[in-house]
């Protein structure tokens, strides 16, 4: 893995610019560096991220349509607000996907697959240890790939996959005490699965959705993007 576990970093490794350019500034917005109302301009994102200014604004194009920023009269692009209700409602919605796979993955997973969950998560285990946050934020995606690829429910699984991606994994990666909860997630979740118990599978797999909206609300909350103005 790369020594560099930044989302900036990636840009090096991956061909699709625009896309690698959005991921960088959701995360950006939705761990409050970027505040509701600040302008993003493309020359200066540009330069700063050493691209040219056609990705930075095929990026923020891709971003108006989600809502994430708005193009202001005479502006340009801003920062759109982001609510509490806005992060709950994103983890409720993956976590209610995530526990839908995981109902129906309880009743068609194999033994080789649960073995192949478990060597997932022992590659999560070791970035754990090693405090490797690149490494654990692979590792979790790997994990969570290869989960949803039992069941054979490819849309809701593209959803699944759609709707991660305003997570800011690199923030969870960087907490010792999410990656404790969530290996300890994966084992019940795998234990479930080697129980046949799709209900101890959903609610273990909604939990790690239920965790993430809470430790992001509880970042968001520690900045200004919440403060009356």
């Amino acid at each position: 893995m790369a020594s560099d576990p930044s989302p900036v970093g990636r840009l090096r490794h991956r061909p699709q610019l625009s896309d690698e350019v959005a991921s960088i500034l959701r995360h950006r917005i939705m761990t409050a560096e970027y505040l509701p109302g600040d302008r993003i301009r493309i020359d200066e994102t540009a330069t700063g991220l050493g691209v040219s200014v056609t990705p930075v604004r095929e990026a923020l194009l891709t971003l108006r349509g989600e809502g994430m920023v708005h193009l202001a009269p005479h502006r340009g692009y801003e920062v759109a607000d982001l609510t509490p209700t806005d992060v709950e409602d994103l983890f409720w919605l993956q976590g209610e996907a995530a526990a839908r796979i995981a109902r129906r993955t309880a009743a068609v997973i194999t033994p080789e697959e649960i073995g192949e969950l478990e060597w997932a998560n022992t590659r999560l285990r070791s970035a754990v240890a090693d405090a490797d946050p690149a490494g654990i934020a692979l590792a979790e995606f790997e994990f969570h790939r290869a989960h949803n690829q039992v069941s054979g429910n490819a849309k809701l699984a593209w959803i699944l996959m759609s709707t991660t991606r305003y997570t800011p994994h690199e923030l969870f990666a960087s907490d010792p005490e999410w990656g404790a909860a969530t290996l300890a997630r994966h084992d019940a979740l795998i234990d479930a699965y080697r129980a046949g118990d799709p209900d101890a599978a959903a609610a273990s797999i909604r939990g790690e959705f239920t965790d993430g909206a809470a430790r992001l609300t509880a970042h968001l909350s520690g900045t200004a993007i919440w403060r009356e103005k």
